[in-house]
């Protein structure tokens, strides 16, 4: 997107820790910029600490003690000189008020300004501006329904299948799905009384009922001039309790003429608030190819390493030179390869993925063409509990998904990680599973899985 020059930064610190600060850590290697590494007394055996130019304890083990401690970041920033902080993902990543206090201080917040991480960061304003912008969201009453009549005609206007909710809802209770007008009557009533016997609140409203979901989002990029491109899409829809397990681009579920309109959309949803910086608007996509507005992440992703890959492009590098004012060229791009990511978690995947702190004892990581693997541990490292469990990405790429299937099995085959549980049986299962390898899986996909 830009020609590839050093910028005015003399030294980013990363107000993160684990791979992800090594891989900003690296890409500013690349750009002749000095890195300050933060870390907690947990982590000060951690690969980024090692490997960045200088290294600061900013507190205890717990996150609200060090990486959640603004006052200590800005400390350790002003100590060090440096002239920029990089969040990461996670911990203060989408934080308004940590990007205004970097602003207050001199100090440059690589990634968007206050106002555009507040603008998404709040559900109802995202979707009002995303109305407003022309892209797809979810139809719904926009409030309580008042009374069958209201929701008949609501539910027309919508479309069938509608979903009812309770506004008070959790778990499931005072949920009713409704595929016509015929059982719309019997499913608004039951629908408020169990919410009324569940929450002690009969309000419910409804919305468009998403059929077969997959989870499909779109890298974007913006500069301050006004700029914005994206960046193609990856697939998410493999995922656990709404965290994602593996991400892969393009999505087997995609068209050409999809991509086109959920890019446009996608580039809209960017524009509409003047974004600046790297991010992601993440769309459900049903099973007629439809596409709804989500959310939008103000920030790297976990899985922006799929993109690079099918793009050969550096985001990490992308996102610093915007916050150095460069302007980008504007260009979309699209897949040239296949990319298939999985998350290598210190979790017990036969025991309902139970978290597995400890000590690795053996490590081999995987090679050969077309793998990368992104992780900060090493054989002899503890896993610290009190973060979150991902030691690794592995990265597969190739011509084909097939070949990218195959690729990603036998580098599966070759890691091994001794003295904690890891998620790499799962994986290892997965690519073999039947539905996963033909593409045919949705946001539910996880619900029907059993460990073999």
């Amino acid at each position: 997107m830009t020609k590839d020059h050093r910028t005015d930064f003399k030294k980013i610190l990363i107000a993160n820790r684990g791979e992800i600060a090594l891989r900003v850590i690296r890409t500013c290697r690349e750009m002749g910029i000095k890195t300050v590494a933060v870390y907690s007394t947990a982590d000060k055996d951690s690969l980024h600490v090692k490997f960045a130019d200088e290294a600061v304890c900013i507190g205890r083990p717990s996150s609200s003690e060090s990486y959640l401690n603004i006052a200590h970041l800005m400390a350790a920033a002003e100590i060090t000189n440096a002239d920029a902080i990089h969040p990461g993902y996670g911990f203060l990543a989408e934080n308004a008020r940590f990007s205004e206090i970097c602003g207050d201080s001199g100090i440059k917040f690589i990634g968007p300004t206050p106002d555009q991480i507040r603008a998404m960061g709040d559900k109802i304003t995202a979707k009002e501006t995303m109305i407003r912008a022309g892209v797809p969201v979810v139809p719904g009453s926009g409030g309580l329904l008042e009374s069958v009549d209201q929701a008949k005609g609501m539910a027309q206007e919508i479309g069938y299948p509608i979903i009812l909710k309770a506004t008070a809802g959790g778990g499931g209770k005072g949920m009713r799905v409704v595929w016509e007008e015929s059982d719309l009557e019997r499913a608004y009533d039951t629908a408020k009384a169990e919410a009324a016997a569940s929450f002690k609140n009969d309000g419910i409203y409804m919305e468009k009922f998403v059929e077969e979901p997959r989870h499909i989002e779109i890298q974007v990029a913006g500069d301050r001039y006004g700029t914005v491109s994206h960046l193609s899409e990856r697939d998410c829809s493999i995922q656990r309790r709404h965290q994602k397990l593996v991400e892969e681009s393009p999505s087997p579920f995609m068209t050409d003429e999809l991509r086109e309109r959920m890019g446009a959309a996608a580039v809209k949803a960017a524009a509409a608030i003047n974004y600046e910086s790297v991010g992601t608007i993440e769309f459900l996509v049903d099973k007629h190819r439809n596409f709804y507005f989500m959310e939008m992440n103000t920030r790297i992703q976990v899985e922006h390493c799929v993109t690079e890959e099918v793009t050969n492009f550096d985001l990490i590098k992308e996102q610093i030179k915007i916050a150095a004012g460069e302007p980008i060229s504007g260009n979309n791009y699209f897949p040239s390869m296949h990319a298939i990511e999985c998350r290598i978690n210190a979790e017990d995947p036969y025991n309902d993925f139970r978290p597995s702190p400890g000590r690795i004892t053996v490590l081999h990581t995987p090679g050969g063409h077309g793998i990368r693997v992104d992780s900060h541990v090493y054989a002899g490292y503890i896993i610290p509990p009190f973060y979150d469990s991902m030691i690794a990405k592995i990265i597969a790429v190739a011509r084909t998904r097939e070949e990218a299937i195959n690729t990603m099995s036998r580098a599966l085959s070759e890691y091994v990680i001794e003295g904690v549980k890891t998620t790499i049986p799962f994986h290892q299962q997965l690519m073999r599973h039947d539905d996963f390898c033909k593409g045919h899986f949705t946001t539910k996909f996880m619900d029907g899985f059993r460990m073999v």
